[in-house]
């Protein structure tokens, strides 16, 4: 999927999304023009592109600038990765975590590039099923490695603050390839090093 890159803060675009935040908050029936509200939709602009900047990066990219031959073959693990994202549905955030696993096949990468994938894909309107898909086929792709595994566990804001408004709920996801997904003794190996 192809996204538009916008630079951060590109006053074009956080003057067009300020209006109509403006149009929204007047619909709500807010004073625009009372001493509180008056910044509220550049603050808001702001926030937007700061929380959507996920668009202008590529994460194969990302991991591709640390890539280092070694003959490490055991499985590299970067849990409790925080993530905060936004659901595309009601553009409300989700918060969690990401456990994030791979078996290199001749090559390593940095680890704070895996962090970095998180959040890159994180920082998009998303879905969480597809996050954890877009993290696991971006490692896959970038290291050729023997499998890649993640797990997410997040808390969605749509469902605890509106709707059925089930505070505790947690959504957890996972995506699996290669001796992941070929090999339950290695994918359980995986499950149980990110227990708590």
């Amino acid at each position: 999927m192809a996204y538009k890159k916008i630079s951060q803060y590109d006053p074009y675009v956080t003057e067009q999304i300020a209006s109509h935040v403006k149009a929204i908050l007047d619909l709500l029936g807010e004073d625009t023009s009372r001493e509180g509200l008056l910044k509220t939709p550049e603050r808001v602009a702001k926030a937007m592109q700061f929380l959507t900047r996920g668009y202008g990066e590529n994460g194969v990219e990302i991991v591709r600038s640390a890539v280092f031959n070694e003959e490490y073959s055991q499985m590299v693990i970067v849990k409790d990765i925080e993530l905060f994202s936004l659901c595309e549905h009601h553009m409300l955030p989700f918060i969690g975590k990401a456990h994030v696993a791979y078996i290199p096949n001749g090559e390593i990468t940095g680890l704070s590039k895996i962090a970095r994938v998180v959040e890159t894909f994180a920082r998009r309107l998303q879905v969480q099923e597809r996050l954890t898909v877009e993290i696991r086929d971006c490692i896959a792709e970038s290291l050729k490695p023997l499998g890649v595994a993640v797990v997410i566990e997040a808390t969605h804001t749509c469902m605890t603050m509106r709707g059925v408004q089930k505070s505790n709920a947690i959504t957890t996801t996972s995506a699996f390839s290669g001796l992941f997904m070929n090999s339950s003794r290695t994918r359980n190996e995986f499950l149980e090093l990110i227990k708590h």
